[in-house]
C-alpha cells in the first residue's frame, strides 16, 4: 500500500512490539489510526505529507501487526495513557524530541492523552473526526446510544463481545465500515482486506474490546481528573471532521474541544468518518497548512 520511500519494521516500545511504517524528509509527524483499522488508513495522504515531514505510522498495540497483549482487570494495558507511552517510546527510538501528531478515531484519543500527559513533546495536534471521550459519555442520549452502540457492546465484560463478534468478524467489522463511510466505494479494497484480516485473530478482537473497556473506565477517569484539574492542551489543535459522521452528534466538535484546548481551529469536510481515505486531497491540504507552521523546532535528540 506504501511506495518504496517508506520502510516497514518492528520496534519494541514500552515493552510492546509495534509494527511501524516510516519515511519522508523533514520534521517528525506521527500519524495514529483508529478503530477498526490499521496504519494503512494513511496510504493516500502519506506520499504528499512525506515531502515535508518524516512520517512515523505505527499500528497501535492490539491492532494490525503490532503485538496484542492480554487485557488486565482494570483495563490499564489498553488505556490511552499506556498507549500514549508506547508512542512516546517509539518516537524516542527514532531519535526525536518534539513532534507533530495526528490521530483518527481511537488514535485521536491516544493523541490528545499523549499531549496532555507529555505537553513538552507535541508541537501541534490534529484530531480527526472525534469528540473527547469524557464529552462523548456525558453527552450520550438515546439517539447517540443507538448510533454508537459499539461503545457499549465492545466495553461489555469478557468474553461476551469477543465470542459474539468472533462468530462472524467480517460481518461485524464490515458492517461498521459501511455504516460509518460516507461513500463506501471510496475506500480501497486492498485496505479493507487489510483491516478485516486482523480480526481472524481472536487476540485482536479481545485487544480492541479492551480498548473500549478502557474507554468506559480508566480513560474516562483520567479525562475527568484532567478536566477537574483544569488541564488543557498547550499546543494548537486542528479539528478535521466529516460532516456525514459527527453532524448527527454535534453541530461542530469545536464546542467540546474548546474546553480542552487554548487554540482550536477546524476544517469540516463533506464526507463520512474515514476522512483521510474518503477525501485525501482536501485532508492533505488541511494537514499541510496546519503542520507547515510547526512552532518550536522539532529537534532530534542526541
Amino acid at each position: 500500500m506504501f511506495s518504496e520511500i517508506f520502510t516497514r519494521q518492528f520496534v519494541t516500545a514500552n515493552g510492546v512490539d509495534l509494527c511501524v511504517t516510516s519515511g519522508g524528509d523533514g520534521p517528525p509527524l506521527v500519524l495514529l489510526h483508529g478503530f477498526p483499522q490499521t496504519h494503512v488508513i494513511w496510504h493516500r495522504v502519506a506520499p504528499l505529507l512525506a515531502q515535508k515531514f518524516t512520517l512515523i505510522m505505527p499500528d497501535l498495540r492490539g491492532y494490525g501487526d503490532s503485538a496484542a497483549p492480554p487485557g488486565d482487570a482494570e483495563h490499564r494495558h489498553y488505556s490511552k495513557r499506556e498507549m500514549a507511552r508506547d508512542i512516546v517510546a517509539l518516537v524516542d527510538h527514532f531519535g526525536f524530541d518534539r513532534f507533530a501528531l495526528a490521530g483518527h478515531d481511537r488514535g485521536g484519543r491516544v493523541a490528545y492523552r499523549l499531549a496532555l500527559d507529555h505537553p513538552g513533546r507535541v508541537t501541534r495536534l490534529c484530531a480527526i473526526d472525534i469528540i473527547p471521550t469524557l464529552d462523548v459519555w456525558e453527552d450520550m442520549d438515546a439517539a447517540a446510544t443507538v448510533s454508537a452502540f459499539h461503545w457499549s457492546l465492545l466495553a461489555a465484560s469478557a468474553p461476551l463481545p469477543e465470542q459474539l463478534i468472533g462468530q462472524n468478524p467480517d460481518l461485524f467489522y464490515g458492517a461498521l465500515l459501511r455504516r460509518w463511510a460516507g461513500d463506501f466505494d471510496k475506500l480501497d479494497a486492498d485496505a479493507i482486506a487489510t483491516y478485516l484480516r486482523q480480526y481472524r485473530d481472536p487476540a485482536r478482537i479481545h485487544a480492541q474490546c479492551e480498548d473500549y473497556r478502557a474507554g468506559a473506565s480508566v480513560d474516562l477517569d483520567n479525562d475527568r481528573i484532567s478536566r477537574d484539574a483544569g488541564e488543557q492542551l498547550q499546543c494548537p489543535v486542528l479539528l478535521l471532521w466529516g460532516t456525514g459522521y459527527l453532524s448527527d452528534k454535534a453541530k461542530s466538535p469545536a464546542s467540546s474541544w474548546r474546553k480542552w484546548a487554548r487554540e482550536v481551529s477546524e476544517v469540516a469536510i463533506d464526507c463520512g468518518h474515514f476522512v483521510v481515505e474518503e477525501e485525501p486531497e482536501i485532508a492533505t491540504r488541511a494537514m499541510l497548512e496546519f503542520f507547515d507552521d510547526p512552532g518550536p523546532a522539532a529537534n532530534r535528540s542526541a
